[in-house]
């Protein structure tokens, strides 16, 4: 099958190979810092060959239950208050503080101009998701940002792009509340006003109150799908009542009760070209969206979607299904993928060796309905959006050395990071990795990740899971990381969390949707 003339720009243009490490002194005074491991030595694997029992290190006995670390309820706040809420407090305390200026008569503009302020808390909100618009901030700080700033103001970057969402959301319920004082004071002038308005209004904020209460974190959380398509599907509808209602609003003269104003006049306010914004910032990564070719790895001695699936103890388990696109990939990014054009999107990370490979790979774990569907029956093509949004591992070109520390099909949006850097160290934490997800994964692992800055933990071998933070902080300290990148479970991502907030370490986990 011929490979298909993809654009570059669909791949990122911030290639990075795997240049050969330089010396640098003080990691050879850090050695015997590498040698206090060995309560939890590093399971590396040798350079291409297979993981198994007389290559890996052998294991010790189990390890003892790791002891609870000490949490203050400082450090737990300090972990819960994050970024996101620190943006959502902000923006809604300004909003709202001006709304009650606006209602209270003290404030002019927004007594007069409800809608504007309403449509465009409501264009903020779009542009916080919009793939094209992360992808240029991505671009622009890692570009002009990387390794010579100081740390703080690098991890205040890494902080503010990762939660962007808190933007998203506060701006969401202000633009819902402007546009609520906007309709209340319509009904209280509704003598002046065409029922037709009034009607808009209305039911413009009720589709947009439905959108929002669809978004938030016990439906995400919980029932995924239902997220999707409601607030996905009211969202648009909202898109389409707010034009309605914006037009209607200003073609129509309160002072005569006529619709006697012209087109010029309503191209002329600010909330038209708000609305109009709005619209290309929901549309235009939907431009992006095309039905590929995949090829999906599963336990089978058959042939599967054109990739030849070998029997014996290396082959992939059914937990977990490994997913091959066309073209290469720059780190950090994470793939949407469909199995309808606009229906649900589930979000995996990409792993791929660089902007030149040949292939792009996904680890999807076999735990929902979608995931389950691609192992009972696989599809040859499946819908995506080809310009992939940026994660935190993006910002990973900022700092001089990391760690990205994973567990399960975690390793999914953490291996390309160290595949194309080689001043981040790996560690994965699982069960059975060899037999759970295959050799196509650890085949990569094999040829681009160097035993001196990878440590494997198989739990299933070893009886047991470390203890967790004494290995990170051994590692940090020898590694002598700016950061940490934590990517697992809700559980393990907050526990490590906590752990390294604790002790000083920069720490950066999993978003959970909130």
């Amino acid at each position: 099958m011929s490979r298909p003339n993809y654009n570059d720009t669909e791949k990122g243009i911030l290639e990075v190979r795997s240049p050969q490490l330089a010396a640098n002194p003080d990691l050879a005074k850090s050695e015997k810092k590498l040698a206090d491991l060995t309560a939890f030595p590093v399971q590396s694997l040798k350079k291409d060959a297979p993981i198994s029992s007389s290559n890996v290190a052998k294991p010790l006995p189990p390890p003892p239950k790791p002891q609870r670390m000490k949490i203050s309820k400082y450090v737990i706040f300090i972990t819960w208050y994050n970024s996101y809420r620190r943006f959502f407090t902000v923006i809604t305390i300004l909003n709202f503080t001006a709304l009650g200026y606006a209602a209270a008569g003290l404030w002019p503009y927004g007594q007069k101009y409800p809608g504007a302020l309403a449509v465009g808390n409501l264009n903020f909100a779009v542009l916080m998701r919009n793939e094209i618009f992360g992808r240029i901030l991505y671009l622009f700080v890692n570009t002009c940002f990387a390794k010579w700033t100081p740390l703080w103001f690098r991890l205040g970057c890494t902080s503010t792009l990762q939660h962007l969402g808190g933007i998203h959301s506060s701006c969401a319920i202000s633009g819902i509340a402007w546009l609520i004082l906007m309709v209340v004071n319509q009904f209280k002038a509704k003598y002046i006003y065409h029922d037709s308005i009034l009607a808009f209004g209305v039911v413009t904020t009720i589709v947009l109150l439905v959108t929002v209460t669809a978004g938030l974190p016990w439906v995400r959380n919980t029932h995924h799908n239902v997220f999707e398509r409601n607030h996905r599907f009211f969202g648009w509808t909202a898109l389409v009542m707010t034009w309605i209602f914006t037009i209607l609003s200003n073609i129509y003269d309160s002072a005569d009760g006529k619709w006697d104003r012209s087109g010029v006049y309503v191209v002329r306010q600010q909330a038209f070209w708000y609305t109009m914004g709005m619209s290309l910032f929901i549309v235009l990564p939907w431009i992006c969206t095309r039905k590929v070719a995949v090829d999906i790895e599963l336990v089978s001695p058959i042939i599967i979607n054109s990739v030849a699936v070998i029997d014996g103890p290396r082959q992939p388990s059914p937990k977990v299904a490994v997913l091959r696109f066309e073209r290469g990939m720059q780190q950090g990014l994470l793939a949407r993928i469909s199995r309808s054009m606009i229906m649900e999107y589930h979000a995996f990370g990409i792993i791929s060796e660089g902007t030149h490979a040949k292939y792009h790979y996904l680890i999807c774990g076999v735990q929902g309905d979608f995931t389950k569907g691609l192992v009972n029956d696989p599809p040859r093509e499946i819908w995506t959006r080809q310009l992939k949004f940026a994660g935190v591992s993006n910002t990973s070109t900022l700092y001089k050395r990391g760690i990205r520390i994973c567990t399960g099909t975690g390793l999914g949006a953490a291996l390309s990071t160290c595949i194309q850097s080689p001043y981040w160290y790996l560690i994965w934490i699982g069960s059975d990795q060899e037999k759970t997800f295959g050799p196509t994964i650890s085949g990569l692992i094999h040829r681009h990740v160097g035993p001196e800055r990878l440590l494997l933990w198989d739990s299933k071998e070893r009886g047991g899971r470390p203890d967790t933070m004494k290995v990170l902080k051994e590692v940090y300290d020898y590694w002598q990381a700016e950061v940490v990148f934590i990517t697992s479970n809700y559980v393990g991502n907050l526990e490590i969390q906590h752990g390294c907030k604790a002790l000083g370490i920069p720490a950066f986990g999993t978003l959970w949707d909130f």
